[in-house]
């Protein structure tokens, strides 16, 4: 009809189900084709969706932009999430993730976890959020800001939180990190490999604090990098 008011643009990309509120930085080119089609971070979410029940307690290590989170709250209904997250840039817009799908049972913490208790690291911020790291040396010049990030000792943690099941995607770190806790308490864990460098020694690693903890690789739930680790068969 002539003259109409034109519809209201959608705030938010769709996403198996999900609202991800539209943002400049971070929700565009592949990422916002990756979200739109349902593809984003499809060999974590489909191992996630094959392994993780009803009311379980989950510690996520990597939260990225919320995704996984929000997917294991609305679509798993777990009792928890513990989600660590180290780039202190993205903590705004996860939490608005959560918001828009009226999630509440996660506790999002600006930190990362460390075998030890230790002080506080540099975390380098970038014009592209995506690309914050603790590595200043990879992009220099695009380096807005350095902050300091808390580190908190894992076991403490595993004692305090008991998750059920482990996410974990911490671009390297899984070779030192994950050595270092005792993870009897899981029944499974989704672990996102990178052996480009940690190399097959970091892999081995991984594989046997794992089998020390009691789980097997779970060959059903796992794809290339993304490796699925289950009690029982």
């Amino acid at each position: 009809m002539d003259g109409a008011t034109p519809a209201p643009r959608d705030p938010f990309l769709h996403s198996r189900g999900l609202k991800i509120p539209k943002h400049p930085q971070i929700t565009r080119g592949r990422m916002r084709g990756a979200l739109k089609q349902g593809i984003y971070e499809r060999k974590e979410c489909d191992a996630v969706m094959r392994v993780v029940r009803e009311g379980d307690r989950v510690l996520e290590l990597g939260g990225g932009i919320g995704y996984m989170s929000t997917l294991l709250s609305v679509k798993k209904k777990v009792a928890r999430v513990v989600s660590y997250e180290a780039n202190p840039a993205l903590i705004p817009y996860i939490r608005s993730v959560h918001a828009a799908n009226d999630v509440t049972n996660v506790d999002l913490r600006n930190a990362l976890l460390a075998p030890e208790l230790g002080d506080p690291v540099p975390f380098y911020v970038r014009q592209n959020f995506l690309g914050s790291s603790m590595d200043r040396d990879a992009d220099p010049d695009t380096v807005i800001e350095e902050v300091k990030v808390m580190q908190h000792a894992i076991n403490p943690v595993l004692q305090a939180e008991t998750p059920d099941v482990l996410v974990c995607d911490i671009e390297g770190a899984e070779a030192h990190l994950l050595p270092a806790a005792d993870w009897s308490c899981l029944r499974a864990a989704v672990i996102e490999l990178h052996p480009q460098w940690i190399g097959q020694s970091g892999v081995q690693a991984v594989f046997d604090c794992m089998q020390r903890a009691g789980l097997t690789y779970f060959p059903k739930a796992s794809e290339a990098k993304v490796v699925t680790f289950r009690k029982g068969w």
